[in-house]
């Protein structure tokens, strides 16, 4: 993993004049895309949509596109970028790549629970409980 900031040592207002930060990274499990066409893929990515949830009630809602048009569009503009990187390596087989939010982020308290219901994508929601 890279970061701008030397040992990781960055303060909150940091990571939003950089425009990226996560209060933390959950990855489910490998789904397969063997037998699925590139444009169907590119289609899938940028049309899915995601309805986000706490304690029940809809906060946000979003899709695929609203990453650079899609998350797979995304990722093709860092390939395109470290390609062009004489200081950075281009990506390895197994790195983890965030792509950016489909919703906007929102500040969560000790005792809810946010889920999210995914359509247009064979991908389960998420259920995560704040303690």
């Amino acid at each position: 993993m890279q970061s701008i900031f030397p040992g990781w040592r960055f303060q909150g207002p940091d990571t939003i004049a950089a425009n990226g930060f996560h209060a933390a990274l959950l990855l489910g499990p490998h789904q397969p895309i063997a037998g699925l066409h590139a444009t169907n893929l590119l289609d899938t990515f940028a049309n899915f949509d995601v309805t986000l949830f706490c304690d029940g009630k809809v906060v946000d809602r979003g899709k695929g596109s609203n990453v650079l048009g899609s998350p797979l569009s995304a990722l093709r503009h860092l390939v395109d970028v470290l390609a062009g990187d004489a200081v950075n390596p281009p990506l390895r087989a197994g790195e983890i790549i965030t792509t950016g939010t489909l919703t906007r982020a929102f500040p969560v308290a000790a005792g809810q629970v946010w889920t999210t219901r995914i359509d247009r994508l064979a991908l389960e929601g998420l259920k995560l409980a704040i303690v």
